[in-house]
Formats: structure tokens, C-alpha cells, sequence
């Protein structure tokens, strides 16, 4: 399943590790890319998208 989500305070490429480790710790094989000059997520997961949004939020950051 493709999600594309904002995240609004995604400032650096340290942020953009931490969102790909925080969903690749609900789904080890999950494609992620994370751009913190667009405040875009592209995520091909089979997690359900309630999950992956838990998992960015329960890392520090805010899913718009």
C-alpha cells in the first residue's frame, strides 16, 4: 500500500532517519523516503496506515 504523508516539522536528514527507523520498526521491509525540504513521507508498507501514522507520532513528529 502507497501513503504520502506531511509532516510538517521534519527539519533535517536526522529527522528523516528517524521517521524511516520508526516505520521500519512496524514493517522491516517497508520502502521509505523521507525529504525534509518537502516535509514529504512516500511510504510502500503493508502496515495498516493507522499504524504507520502511530509510529511516526510516537517518534516526535506531527502527521498533517
Amino acid at each position: 500500500m502507497a501513503l504520502q504523508f506531511t509532516v510538517p516539522n521534519m527539519a533535517c536528514s536526522a529527522c528523516s532517519d528517524t521517521i524511516i527507523q520508526a516505520v521500519k520498526a512496524i514493517d522491516p521491509n517497508a520502502q521509505v523516503k523521507a525529504d525534509p525540504k518537502t516535509k514529504l513521507v512516500d511510504i510502500e508498507t503493508q502496515a495498516a496506515e493507522a499504524d504507520v501514522k502511530q509510529a511516526i507520532t510516537i517518534a516526535g513528529y506531527t502527521v498533517a
